[in-house]
C-alpha cells in the first residue's frame, strides 16, 4: 500500500514525513516522499477526479440544514454508490493511466473519460 498527498505545508512538516517513511516505508508519493508527486497532477486519484464531485451532488441534493443533517447525509450518500460503479470509475482510472503513460506526460487535448 501506498501514501499518496498533494504537498501541502502542512503535510509536510518534518514529524508528519518521519511517521509516513515509518508508517509506509519506501511507499510515500509527496514532497520529501519517495516519489515526488507529479506537478499538476490534481486528478490523480479516483477520489480527486470522481468520487468528491459525486459525492457532494448526490449530498446536497436533499439540502441538510445542520452539520448533523450534513454528517448523515454523507454517510447515506456512501453507502448506496452502487459497486459497479466504483469498478467502472477504477478501470476509468487505469485507462487514464495508461493513456497519460504513453503519451509521456503531454497535455491530452479533448479526451473525454467515461464513468
Amino acid at each position: 500500500m501506498w501514501f499518496q498527498q498533494d504537498g501541502a505545508k502542512c503535510h509536510t512538516a518534518r514529524e508528519t514525513i518521519q511517521l509516513l517513511h515509518q508508517s509506509f516505508p519506501g511507499r510515500v508519493i509527496s514532497r520529501f516522499g519517495d516519489q515526488n508527486w507529479p506537478p499538476r497532477s490534481c486528478d490523480l486519484t479516483p477520489l480527486d477526479f470522481f468520487l468528491w464531485g459525486f459525492l457532494k451532488s448526490m449530498v446536497y441534493a436533499n439540502k441538510p440544514t445542520t452539520t448533523q443533517a450534513l454528517k448523515e447525509e454523507i454517510g447515506r450518500c456512501i453507502n448506496e454508490i452502487p459497486q459497479h460503479l466504483c469498478k467502472k470509475v477504477i478501470e476509468n482510472f487505469i485507462k487514464r493511466s495508461r493513456v497519460c503513460q504513453q503519451s509521456r506526460g503531454v497535455h491530452l487535448h479533448d479526451i473525454l473519460f467515461h464513468t
